[in-house]
């Protein structure tokens, strides 16, 4: 049987400058996930329903639902946790071209 067992990142705690990051991770997340799911035919339909592969979530991140975009923030903020969690740092060039 299964049993996660995701690292324990509730000692992390992020600068300002991150938490801001962890709102463009979510809406590249979202971005991704439905890259994907359009690749494999799936497309926008009021209700899920997997045999005709429609979803009401291929659509932009701002226009989900509450409970979608927490999603999507939690696994930005908990890699963004895990990332310094071990040991690693991160910082944003002055120039980002």
């Amino acid at each position: 049987m299964y049993t996660p067992k995701p690292l324990n990142t509730d000692r992390i705690r992020l600068p300002e400058e991150l938490l801001e990051l962890t709102e463009q991770i979510a809406s590249n997340v979202h971005d991704v996930w439905a890259k994907g799911r359009m690749e494999e035919g799936w497309v926008y339909g009021e209700a899920k329903d997997p045999a005709a592969k429609t979803t009401p979530l291929l659509v932009p991140y701002d226009k989900l639902p509450e409970s979608e975009k927490e999603y999507d923030r939690r696994t930005a903020l908990e890699t963004l946790k895990m990332i310094l969690l071990l040991g690693y740092t991160i910082e944003k060039k002055e120039d980002n071209s």
